[in-house]
């Protein structure tokens, strides 16, 4: 045996001084002819040697140290040998084993793969085992290992009751088995059964507190179903929830809602080994609390900044915003400053110098307004500010101007007994005097009524009435103040009519 003598080797070099060889001789002497080999020869000697053979067995003492240092060299090498490969382990079991679908002669069944799976060993497939019901003699349905999560079972007796379990297997070995909890009945279901959920029942359900909550869902199947209500995964409470179920469907009925009744009801229907669910999430909501508390942050100018934290209880819904008001310390009437706010923090402003504000806020959600509220314990005071205003000197403009025509007098032409008008306009301040000439003369309306003078608003009209032939002429309109005076003039031609001037020629 060669992995012997190894460690013998290595036991002879840790024995340093030769007097103790006298103890260990007798050892040697007897396991030497059992394992006698031609480098234990070597070592040997020195143990049994006699006084005659000391001085021959010197040199092959010295020379043993020198002849063990060769197998010594690999030493090192065998402390390192390869660790060895991990075992092989199975994987757990399959998950969620369940029956897929039914004749009268088969099973169809579908499982989950197993959540863990040892990455050195893998998983090389299934195997399907069943039983009657009442026996504990497992027999494999399928003879080769399947790798697909579906089998049927088939070439069963009608009306028997089997046991069935779903073991992965590896190099590893077999895993524990996953098991149909009852027993499955070889027969063909009429319908599997079915939820036909109302589509306003396929979201959030929200009531009131206090509000009546009856609810209808049909259902399907043949035979009839079994219906089963859960909440939250636990069975109903009876003196909350009343469950009215007839043959196409269950009425789920609470007379006054409480938010306790919130929650996730699972309706189930089950015929045979088949069965179909479906989740109701009811939502009792009522109005929130107060803001938890609220103060004044700062004040300044005609501002106010108010903080505040979220309601401790929100109605069991979320907050949508809050209302803020404030109210005079004169009058404390109160006044809404913001509604359906919807942050924490707000600045005020608009505020009157010299009063004195309170202020409160409401949270809101769905309900409304909460029924109580939080007050700032302060006051803000908007403090009046003193200001030292020096008017500016009035300088009253000066209006005064000499006068000036804006519109001169036009030559004009007219027929004789025709009335016509002579018009100018002109601006002056102190108002200008207006004296009408004709050929340098000064008319005047008093003493001759053929001549009509109007001035008003700065519009300066010559009326003539029925001119005659010797009405013609050279008017001028003269405008005079303190500042001075300016003319403006026309020519006026006055024609004869064209019948009067046939007459004469003939």
């Amino acid at each position: 045996m060669p992995a012997k003598p190894a460690p013998i080797k290595k036991a002879a070099p840790k024995a340093p001084a030769p007097k103790k060889e006298e103890a260990p001789a007798p050892a040697p002497a007897e396991v030497a002819p059992a394992e006698v080999a031609p480098p234990v020869e070597v070592e040997a000697p020195p143990a049994e040697a006699a006084p005659a053979e000391a001085a021959e067995a010197a040199a092959p003492t010295e020379a043993a140290p020198t002849e063990e240092k060769a197998p010594a060299e690999p030493a090192p090498e065998q402390p390192k040998a390869p660790s060895p490969p991990p075992p092989n382990e199975p994987t757990s079991e399959p998950l969620e084993v369940t029956v897929d679908d039914k004749s009268d002669t088969s099973v169809t069944i579908a499982w989950r793969p197993p959540k863990t799976i040892p990455a050195n060993t893998g998983l090389d497939g299934y195997t399907v085992e069943i039983t009657k019901e009442g026996t504990e003699d497992w027999k494999a349905a399928n003879e080769d290992l399947t790798v697909s999560c579906r089998y049927v079972i088939k070439n069963q007796t009608t009306d028997d009751r089997l046991l069935i379990r779903v073991v992965a297997v590896n190099p590893g070995g077999r895993s524990p088995p996953a098991t149909i909890a009852d027993p499955v009945l070889v027969k063909a279901v009429g319908a599997r059964p079915k939820v036909r959920m109302p589509r306003f029942l396929r979201q959030r359900y929200v009531k009131k507190v206090g509000e009546k909550i009856n609810l209808v869902i049909p259902y399907s199947g043949k035979p009839k179903p079994v219906v089963s209500w859960l909440k939250d995964g636990q069975p109903l409470d009876s003196k909350r929830v009343n469950i009215r179920t007839s043959d196409i469907d269950s009425i789920l009925f609470i007379r006054q809602a409480e938010r306790v009744d919130s929650g996730s009801y699972e309706m189930c229907v089950k015929v045979d080994d088949f069965e179909d669910k479906a989740a109701i999430i009811i939502q009792i909501i009522e109005l929130p609390g107060p803001p938890a508390s609220i103060k004044i942050v700062d004040v300044w100018g005609f501002n106010v900044a108010l903080e505040w934290t979220v309601p401790k209880d929100n109605g069991n819904t979320e907050i949508t915003g809050y209302t803020v008001q404030k109210a005079d310390k004169k009058t404390g009437d109160w006044f809404n400053i913001l509604e359906h706010y919807p942050r924490l923090n707000a600045t005020i402003s608009d505020l009157i110098m010299g009063n004195t504000y309170t202020f409160r806020i409401f949270a809101e959600n769905k309900c409304g307004l909460s029924e109580e509220c939080a007050v700032t314990k302060g006051e803000a005071t908007i403090v009046k500010e003193v200001i030292d205003y020096k008017p500016t000197p009035f300088v009253e403009h000066d209006f005064t101007e000499a006068p000036k025509f804006t519109t001169v007098l036009n030559d004009r032409s007219t027929t004789v007994g025709y009335s016509t008008k002579l018009l100018c306009s002109v601006r002056g301040c102190p108002k200008p005097k207006i004296l009408w000439m004709k050929n340098k003369m000064i008319l005047n309306n008093m003493d001759n009524p053929k001549y009509r003078m109007i001035s008003t608003g700065g519009i300066c009209t010559l009326e003539i009435r029925k001119p005659g032939p010797y009405d013609g002429g050279e008017y001028v309109c003269r405008a005079e103040n303190q500042l001075g005076k300016v003319d403006t003039g026309c020519k006026l031609e006055v024609k004869k009519p064209a019948h009067a001037d046939a007459d004469a020629d003939k």
